[in-house]
This record gives structure tokens, C-alpha cells and sequence, in this order.
């Protein structure tokens, strides 16, 4: 399956759809031997028959060719476009005997590749089964959250650690489910991306947080800038740009108070495409910023054309500091990479204060962690904001 692939036909058109389908299927055949089977199923989907195999591995090795063959650059009709793949695998006679049950066992493995992040392959297990049904059962339970207004907002602060003072909050989701209580959001972020769902929650937290602002500044609070994350799904529906100003002039939030913030992978999936809609959301006076930086792919080229404010540095570069010297010697360059571009820094996992000693000495001050707070209720929020007068 290709991944994301609906997002391409939505922002760029089902012609520009049909030619990755077509250099896919032509990347396939060069990866697969003569005796082999490749048949597209419909859609995004394909089905490979390897014949004669000897050996677990070389269907491993098989698959492995395939990832990283979908995965390198695909020049069309002016677009760079960077696809990725997932791919579930089922054995005969091991899995079944059955043609019907090794479709639907592959098709159930290549689910679990999607879940462990796209980009790589599964083998059938029959605990995997049960794992597809939870899968339903949380799908169908989001829906039902949707419609029953589940979804609440809880705000991390950032604070400026020269002058301690909150520079703005970062809104993140988390489901109140009726019996579980507070469900973290790496129980449910992952199916809502892969069904759709996340771009109604998105919009939820979207119109909950900018409400909550509005509210906080006319109250004569501070809570700085609200940081948004933008999902890359939003990110190519047509209507996203009119639907974000009609919900800023509803709920009288001003755009000089709102950061989305972008990940390298949402932007380098068609760069020219993400490049044209940022500089009009930045037009609109919208601060952008580049979320996990230095975890994805970025060409530093297409850095530099972004409209960026602010380049966020990943928790992954900051959890060792200040011991391991590989990620002091990253942290640094990546703070000397946004002081070159003019970017406001800000370093995101932050713990402790031998971390955040690191990073002032070195040049970003603005820190978000657990060291400062980790997320809060609005209440919470409105005590600190109280506090701060």
C-alpha cells in the first residue's frame, strides 16, 4: 500500500495520482524476478506473489528492495514527490491454505506496518488478528467520541528561561472517554490519521483552543502565541485556509496570536505544493513554525524557501543532554542552523535543569518540558496565567 497516497490525488490531482501509481508499479516489477506475480488490486493497493521461496529471509530481503525502492524521489510533471510504502506479508502453507484468508492476513499485516510508523514491512502473526479488531473498536469508538463531544484541549506552556515568563502554549488533544478516563494520544492519534478522523479533531482542537485565548485575553491575561499542530491531511484540503479564517473571525482570535507548526515529513512529501500554501498562511500575519526538527529528511534548500518563524528542536536531541557529546554536537548545530536563517529557537522534552542550562548557554531560550510543566487543564492554565500578573 502506499502511504498517504489519497493526500496526493486531493492536493495535486488524480493525473498526477496515476503517474506515481504507474513509476510504483514500474519500481515493483524492476524489484520482483520473471516467475513472480504483481497485480494491482485497486487503488493505492498491490498485491505481489513471490514464487519458489526458499526462506523467510528472502522475502525479507524481497521487501526490502521494494521500501527502499518506493521511498526514493519521484520526479513528475514538476513535482518531487516522496512516497512511501507499507507491506504485510502472509506465507503459505505456514499462514493458511487459503487464498482468501492469506489476502486478508496480508492485508492485516500491512496495517501493522502502518501502525509502526509506514515506511516498512510486517509478517502475519495471529496475534495480529485481535490487534485488527481492537483497531475497529477504536474507530468506531472515535466516531462516537466525535459526536458526543469527547475530545477536550490541555495546554503546555513555553517559557522564556532567561526571564521565566510563558511565551505561548502548545494545544494538544486528549480523549475523555466516558469509562477509561483520559485516553493519551498515542492510544488514538494513529488510527484517527490512518481513517480521516484526525482532520475533525484537528478542527476541534483548532476552535476549542482559539476560543479558550480569546477568552484568556479578554480577561487581560497573557498566554503569549497558541501553538497548533497541523496535520498533513489538513495541510492539502482545499478548504483549509477559509475555514481557519472564518473560525479566527467567529471566535475574534487574532492571526498575530496563532503558531501552526509543520513536521519536516508533512512538507517534503511535496515540497513546492507546502511551500505555496505556508507563504499564504504566512501572509495572513500566521506564524509558522518546523515541528521535530532533525528527525526527518529535510532538504536544507527547501528550509531555507519555508516562511518559517520558528524551528522547533526534537525531544529525541535533548533527553541525553548535557552527557551524550553526539547530541550536544547536533543541538548545537541545529541552534546555529536556525540563528543563521533568522528562526526563532525553541527545544521541546525538556526535563531537567542541566538541560535547559545546556541550551540557554548555547543560545535558545524558549524551552517547553516537563521541567517547566507538563500539559494542564484550561483551569490550571488560568491559575498559572493569574499568577503571572
Amino acid at each position: 500500500d502506499l502511504d498517504q497516497f489519497k493526500k496526493i490525488n486531493d492536493s495535486l490531482g488524480h493525473h498526477i495520482g496515476d503517474e506515481v501509481l504507474i513509476e510504483a508499479s514500474k519500481r515493483l516489477k524492476e524489484n520482483l524476478r520473471e516467475e513472480d506475480t504483481l497485480a494491482r488490486l485497486g487503488g493505492d493497493e498491490f498485491t505481489i506473489i513471490l514464487k519458489d521461496i526458499k526462506n523467510i529471509q528472502d522475502v525479507s530481503n524481497i521487501s526490502q528492495k521494494i521500501v527502499q525502492a518506493i521511498k526514493e524521489p519521484m520526479k513528475i510533471h514538476g513535482h518531487t514527490l516522496y512516497v512511501s510504502s507499507s507491506i504485510g506479508i502472509s506465507l503459505y502453507p505456514q499462514d493458511s491454505l487459503n487464498a482468501h484468508d492469506l489476502i486478508k492476513y496480508a492485508d492485516t499485516a500491512m496495517y501493522k506496518a502502518k501502525d509502526e510508523g509506514r515506511d516498512n514491512f510486517q509478517f502475519y502473526s495471529p496475534d495480529m488478528t485481535a490487534l485488527a479488531f481492537e483497531r475497529v473498536v477504536m474507530e468506531n469508538s472515535l466516531r462516537i467520541a466525535l459526536k458526543e463531544d469527547q475530545f477536550v484541549v490541555y495546554f503546555q506552556p513555553q517559557y522564556n528561561a532567561q526571564t521565566n515568563t510563558i511565551v505561548g502554549m502548545e494545544a494538544l488533544v486528549r480523549w475523555q472517554h466516558p469509562a477509561l478516563g483520559l485516553v493519551p494520544p498515542g492510544k488514538f492519534i494513529p488510527i484517527a490519521e490512518e481513517s480521516g478522523l484526525i482532520v475533525e479533531i484537528d478542527q476541534i482542537v483548532m476552535k476549542k483552543a482559539m476560543q479558550q485565548f480569546s477568552s484568556w485575553y479578554k480577561d487581560g491575561l497573557n498566554p503569549g502565541t497558541l501553538s497548533l499542530n497541523l496535520a498533513m491531511k489538513q495541510l492539502s484540503e482545499k478548504y483549509f485556509i477559509q475555514m481557519l479564517l472564518e473560525t479566527m473571525h467567529t471566535l475574534d482570535f487574532l492571526p498575530q496570536w496563532l503558531e501552526l507548526e509543520v513536521t519536516e515529513g508533512q512538507v517534503m512529501n511535496n515540497p513546492d505544493a507546502s511551500i505555496e500554501k505556508l507563504k499564504v498562511i504566512s501572509d495572513l500575519g500566521i506564524e509558522l513554525a518546523i515541528d521535530d526538527f532533525g528527525t526527518g529528511y529535510s532538504s536544507l534548500a527547501y528550509l531555507k524557501k519555508l516562511p518559517l518563524n520558528k524551528l522547533k528542536i526534537d525531544r529525541s536531541f535533548i533527553k541525553d543532554l548535557p552527557q551524550d557529546d553526539e547530541d550536544a554536537a547536533i543541538t548545537k548545530a541545529i541552534i546555529a542552523l536556525g540563528k543563521s536563517l533568522n528562526l526563532t529557537l525553541i527545544a521541546e522534552g525538556v526535563e531537567t535543569e542541566e538541560q535547559r542550562d545546556f541550551l540557554v548557554i548555547n543560545g535558545c531560550a524558549n524551552i517547553q518540558g516537563f521541567f517547566y510543566s507538563p500539559p494542564l487543564a484550561t483551569d490550571k492554565i488560568t491559575l498559572l496565567l493569574n499568577a503571572a500578573l
